[in-house]
């Protein structure tokens, strides 16, 4: 059986810990910031996990090697 192909543009987005959680980094930091509150891109520069279980299934998916 071939090889499964990692979907590139989601391998860049996102990495999986090592106890299988997704981690990601939240989008909204890079442009139109003067009108964004101080905190706000403060908050923003931390590393996320994602709540829901269908989406962490959905992304684990296109994963298949992580």
């Amino acid at each position: 059986m071939p090889k499964l192909k990692t979907k590139r543009g989601v391998a860049k987005r996102f990495k999986i810990t090592k106890k299988g959680r997704v981690k990601y980094s939240p989008g909204g930091k890079s442009h139109l910031a003067s009108s964004k509150k101080t905190k706000k891109i403060r908050d923003l520069k931390h590393r996320r996990t994602l709540a829901g279980k269908k989406e962490e299934r959905f992304i684990k998916s296109m994963l298949p090697y992580s």
